[in-house]
């Protein structure tokens, strides 16, 4: 087990109901006027937008909106949203949606106290100090933006997807009301559990080795996050499962399932290999939803290394699905490993994501406009477990399709 730093200062309210404890949430943290960030979209037809603005009032705590967050959210808004923050004078700014208004709200926060664009931080021109107080209400469990120092930005007219980390801006509250999943439409909630395990890959795929405590925290929650998903598929408004998606978002990315397994203390664990290849598909094609790009290059990548390191792809099939060699052969060991492999891309397709990028509308002549932003990104080379060259992803972007 290797050193780390860990904190999760944000304060977590969760249960039934408690969207409606926004306002009570957010006047405990001692705001007064808040930019209330949303998506406008599903958080109006269900009433949730209304909910919170009115537990705002209630709490005497004046609010203006900013609705019209996008998925893959775009640096365009969140420039129009640090020029409302600072004309309207907020002293918090209230996330209520997914990760993609977390994210957005986040930029904002950390943009209204700074002189320059807001670009200049996932440009890597500037590192992030002070910004502004965050909460939010959690609408999708996803990208865990809720808990995480984790913040992702696109930028249209660049074509590029960057992220900023720092815990400057965790949020300090995070309200998780898994009734409000309820009415989530089947293509989100299975795109955020794959987002959900994903996260937890990339930290379980590091070049550490065996951790037991952090690898059996990681495989327990994909286990349940498996079960979850399959129950909400077949009946939508199970209460407990789906809590267990949303809380299992929250512990995926507030980097404990990493601890132990970074290179250095201050680090974090892996080499995000699949989230830095399936951001330019995104970024490029913003209408496609980051958690479905990663159902067809999660399993694609896997496929690619798993040889760096048999030892953590046999863990990984043995504490996920329970599939062990049937004798010390390599033979029997590709068998274990890559029927693991099948089977988590099995369970994406049966939640009824993509298993190619064909099934996207993506095509192979794509591939070069992926490589040169990722090549911007990333550098010629990249990833932990096995180093990746610009040729290595070519490779495995064809192998996708």
């Amino acid at each position: 087990m290797n050193d780390f730093v860990f904190q999760s200062p944000t304060r977590f309210v969760f249960g039934r109901g408690y969207a409606d404890k926004a306002g009570e949430e957010v006047a405990a943290l001692g705001a007064k006027r808040v930019l209330l960030v949303c998506g406008g979209g599903s958080v109006v037809r269900t009433g949730l937008l209304a909910r919170v603005a009115a537990s705002l009032e209630g709490a005497g705590v004046a609010h203006v909106e900013l609705p019209g967050v996008r998925p893959n959210p775009e640096v365009g808004l969140v420039r129009r949203g640090i020029e409302l923050a600072r004309a309207e004078k907020v002293d918090l700014i209230l996330a209520v949606g997914g990760g993609s208004v977390i994210d957005c709200s986040k930029a904002i926060a950390f943009g209204v106290p700074y002189q320059g664009d807001v670009w200049d931080f996932f440009a890597h021109k500037a590192s992030v100090g002070v910004c502004l107080p965050i909460a939010c209400v959690l609408t999708i469990p996803a990208a865990g933006s809720e808990a995480s120092a984790s913040c992702v930005i696109s930028n249209d007219a660049l074509s590029l997807k960057r992220g900023v980390n720092g815990d400057a801006f965790r949020p300090r509250v995070a309200i998780l009301d898994p009734e409000v999943t309820f009415t989530l439409p089947q293509y989100q909630t299975a795109a955020g559990a794959v987002d959900i395990i994903c996260h937890i890959c990339e930290r379980f795929f590091s070049a550490a080795g065996p951790v037991p405590v952090t690898d059996n925290i990681a495989c327990g929650i994909i286990r349940a996050v498996v079960d979850a998903a399959n129950a909400v598929t077949a009946k939508p408004d199970d209460y407990d499962a789906r809590a267990t998606i949303m809380w299992s978002g929250t512990l995926a990315h507030n980097d404990l399932c990493g601890c132990g397994r970074a290179p250095a203390a201050e680090k974090r664990a892996g080499g995000w290999e699949s989230h830095g290849l399936e951001h330019e598909i995104s970024a490029h094609r913003p209408e496609i939803a980051h958690g479905a790009g990663l159902a067809v290059i999660l399993p694609a990548w896997m496929r690619y290394v798993w040889r760096a390191d048999r030892e953590r792809f046999l863990a990984f099939a043995q504490g996920v699905f329970d599939v062990e060699p049937v004798d010390e052969s390599d033979e029997a060991t590709e068998d274990a490993i890559t029927f693991a492999i099948d089977e988590l891309q099995r369970f994406f397709v049966g939640l009824g994501m993509p298993r190619t990028l064909s099934d996207l509308g993506l095509a192979p002549d794509e591939v070069d406009e992926w490589l040169e932003t990722l090549r911007q990104n990333k550098g010629e080379r990249f990833g932990e477990l096995r180093p990746l060259t610009m040729d290595d992803a070519r490779t495995i972007y064809l192998s996708a399709f």
